[in-house]
């Protein structure tokens, strides 16, 4: 028995006890994951397909591990115009190995249930609009000073790059006293699956100067991980 199923935004075919690589996952290592978007299933001669998926079907699997992919250069080079620009990408990637495959009869999970947020008080309301105008003061205060290349941090394109930089993370320092929460919500707009955890780490040892300890950890990394 085969079936289609999306995992992660990508369309995989795949059977028990198959190993695949997919698009980095939340679930932690070791812990079991479910699919319910099945798309077909063929067992033998029998092939059912779904409208566009398959109800009550659904694929089981587990995280083995999370890991990085090989590393592809991006280089950019424009005529006579003396631009130049080379990155490095290591996509975010997460091991899973299929433990059984159900045709009909599965349970899908329930989306979970959002919580009414209490009403504001009258003199907070109040307030909204003093914090707002500080707000833009605060940020245009740190993005005045010199900005570093955060493209050296492993993990930072120039298109992150630049967003950083608006939000008012313009030097190592800023990124080493951000929390990777914080990061992660300042890039949602940049497509990728970006891993945020070690930027602050790593723009510490920039900050310092630490170069070699920097690269050192770089090559070691996997998975945003030491």
């Amino acid at each position: 028995m085969y079936a289609i199923v999306e995992i992660a935004g990508h369309q995989f075919k795949v059977e028990k006890d198959q190993r695949v690589f997919v698009n980095r996952l939340t679930t932690e290592e070791g812990k079991k994951v479910s699919f319910d978007n099945v798309l077909l299933i063929g067992d033998g001669n029998n092939v059912t397909i779904g409208a566009p998926a398959i109800d009550g079907a659904q694929v089981s699997a587990k995280v083995l591990k999370h890991l990085k992919g090989d590393k592809v250069i991006v280089f950019k080079k424009k005529r006579r115009k003396g631009y130049r620009v080379k990155n490095g990408h290591r996509q975010s990637l997460t091991e899973i190995v299929i433990e059984g495959i159900t045709a009909s009869g599965a349970k899908k999970s329930a989306p979970k249930k959002e919580t009414k947020k209490a009403e504001p008080k009258v003199e907070a309301k109040a307030a909204a609009p003093k914090a707002e105008k500080a707000a833009p003061k605060a940020a245009a205060k740190k993005a005045s000073g010199k900005a570093d290349d955060l493209k050296k941090i492993e993990g930072i394109g120039p298109k992150i790059a630049s967003t950083l930089v608006e939000a008012g993370v313009a030097t190592f320092s800023d990124l080493a006293k951000a929390k990777p929460e914080a990061i992660s919500e300042i890039i949602a707009g940049v497509r990728g699956n970006h891993v945020t955890d070690t930027w602050p780490a790593q723009a510490k040892l920039a900050a310092d100067g630490k170069w070699d300890e920097l690269k050192k950890w770089q090559d070691e990394l996997d998975g945003g991980k030491a």
